[in-house]
């Protein structure tokens, strides 16, 4: 497990290797996670949406894909991700639209373009799906 600074020194080598300004994490935040973390399963993924209403918009998950599951994701306080997958402490400061892929020996970490950086609405429209 790497110590409170090796964390930090992976971060500031992270945002000079793909240039992006840091956008740390509040760890009283909550992140979405998939409890198939805990199983060790690689390559473990991350994406980050807008953080807003008490989550960092992280979700982080295990496998090749991501299941569209309704449950999936688990909400999780960043406080406690140490104890789930400390492997992706290093990247909580990776800006909204942002992901990582990592697995022993294998990291990747880019922009998505794709990734819906829009706000939420504070109405509920539609059937919630």
């Amino acid at each position: 497990m790497m110590t409170p600074q090796e964390i930090n020194e992976k971060r500031a080598r992270l945002a000079v290797k793909y240039s992006f300004e840091p956008c740390p994490a509040v760890m009283d935040d909550k992140v979405g996670i998939a409890r198939n973390i805990k199983t060790g399963q690689v390559p473990i993924n991350g994406v980050r949406c807008l953080p807003e209403n008490g989550t960092s918009g992280w979700y982080i998950w295990a496998g090749e894909t991501m299941p569209d599951d309704a449950d999936f994701f688990v909400p999780l306080h960043l406080s406690h991700l140490g104890d789930w997958c400390p492997d992706v402490l290093p990247y909580l400061e990776l800006p909204p639209g942002w992901r990582f892929l990592i697995a022993p020996g294998h990291e990747d970490v880019w922009f998505d373009p794709q990734v819906d950086l829009s706000p939420t609405r504070g109405d509920s429209e539609g059937d919630g799906s």
